[in-house]
C-alpha cells in the first residue's frame, strides 16, 4: 500500500491534488486500477493516507518544557512539511487529520500549548492561532511560486517588468508610505519573514496569557 500512497503524493506534489485519481496512481505504477482497490477503498481514503504519510515524514519535535520553544518548533516543523507538499495545506485547514502520524503531531502540539496554559480550551485556541499563522504564511509563499510558474518570470524579473509603472505611480506623490516601502525597505528572506511573524504571534500569546 505504501507504494500507492507514495505514487499519489508524487503526482500531487507536481500537478496538484486534483490530478490524483485511483486510475492515475495505478497507471503510474504499471498496475491495474483493480489492484489498487484491493488495498484502498476509494480516493478519499487515498487522500487521507497521503496526508498521514506526509505528517509522518519527520518525527514530532521533542518536548523541552519551554512552551515558546516547543510551539516554535511545532510551527517550523509544520511549515517544512507544507512547503514540501503544496497540496497539503488545503487538507489540514479543514477537519483535523486522524491518521496515526497526524495524531502524534497533534499530541505533541497540544503538549506544547498546555505548557503555556493549563486551560485546554485556551491552549487549543492558542495552538489554532499558531497553525493559522503557519497556513497563511505558507499560502502566501506558495502563491508567489504559482505566479512565477504561471508568468514564467522570477520575482526579480517581475519587479523589473513593473518598474516603470511603479516609478510613475510614486512620482505622483499620492502614496508616500508605499514610496518608503519601495525605496527604503530592505528585501528579506522568506525564512526570516516567517520567524518574525511567528515571534509576533508568540509574543501576543505571552502578553495575552501573562507569560
Amino acid at each position: 500500500m505504501d507504494q500507492f500512497v507514495a505514487a499519489a503524493m508524487a503526482v500531487a506534489d507536481v500537478e496538484g491534488l486534483a490530478a490524483v485519481s485511483m486510475r492515475r496512481v495505478a497507471g503510474d505504477l504499471g498496475s491495474g486500477t483493480a489492484s489498487l482497490y484491493r488495498y484502498i477503498t476509494n480516493r478519499d481514503e487515498l487522500v487521507d493516507l497521503m496526508v498521514d504519510a506526509a505528517q509522518g515524514e519527520d518525527p514530532p519535535p521533542e518536548s523541552t518544557g519551554d512552551w515558546r520553544a516547543d510551539l516554535g518548533a511545532v510551527a517550523h516543523a509544520l511549515r517544512g512539511t507544507l512547503l514540501r507538499h503544496p497540496w497539503l495545506a488545503g487538507e489540514l485547514a479543514g477537519r483535523p487529520a486522524l491518521g496515526p502520524h497526524s495524531l502524534r503531531r497533534t499530541e505533541c502540539a497540544l503538549r506544547a500549548a498546555v505548557a503555556l496554559t493549563p486551560d485546554i480550551t485556551v491552549a487549543s485556541q492558542a495552538l489554532g492561532a499558531v497553525h493559522a499563522y503557519v497556513l497563511g504564511s505558507v499560502a502566501a509563499q506558495q502563491a508567489l511560486r504559482r505566479a512565477e510558474q504561471r508568468t514564467g518570470l522570477s520575482e526579480e524579473e517581475w519587479q523589473r517588468s513593473v518598474g516603470p509603472y511603479i516609478r510613475e505611480v510614486l512620482a505622483a506623490g499620492e502614496h508616500p508610505m508605499l514610496a518608503r516601502r519601495v525605496l527604503e525597505a530592505e528585501e528579506t528572506d522568506p525564512d526570516i519573514d516567517f520567524t518574525f511573524g511567528l515571534d509576533c504571534v508568540l509574543d501576543g500569546l505571552a502578553a495575552r496569557l501573562g507569560r
